[in-house]
């Protein structure tokens, strides 16, 4: 079993583990074509997770937003404003969708995203708000808009 090959209990289980924010650390959410990956802890500080954003370089509204743990493993990850998405079985999922931790396929499987879940997916400020929500990252992170963001 490698650092990525998560049970698919061990998986939901980390999903679903309040996240912290290590410090008190600003982060500047990224420019057009930018990226930032911020460090984030379970409440008890025995885990680690990542979370990445990231935006295109081009479209304004195009961007990906990931929570990984042990360094690789992506256990969620929300694509919007791009291409749809074709699963392992061939059906293919439109854009927005949000890709989830799967036994065997890690993130290679998308799902329609629940809009009771994301508000507005329009807005990919508040689109970030609600996946970390979504992620349980109960004490976020200082992230920082700038004028275009």
């Amino acid at each position: 079993m490698t650092n990525a090959d998560l049970t698919q209990v061990e998986a939901d289980d980390l999903l679903a583990l309040e996240k912290h924010r290590i410090d008190a650390a600003q982060w500047n959410y990224p420019g057009l074509g930018g990226s930032v990956t911020i460090p984030l802890t379970s409440a008890d500080r025995r885990e680690r997770f990542l979370l990445d954003v990231h935006r295109a370089r081009i479209v304004l509204t195009k961007g990906t937003y990931q929570t990984r743990c042990r360094q690789v493993a992506i256990l969620a990850r929300l694509d919007f404003g791009g291409a749809p998405h074709r699963n392992p079985d061939g059906e293919e999922i439109g854009s927005p969708h949000l890709h989830l931790y799967r036994e065997g396929f890690g993130d290679k499987w998308a799902f329609p995203v629940l809009e009771d879940r994301f508000e507005n997916l329009n807005d990919p400020w508040k689109t970030l708000e609600d996946f970390m929500r979504f992620c349980n990252i109960a004490k976020p992170p200082d992230i920082r808009r700038d004028l275009f963001s």
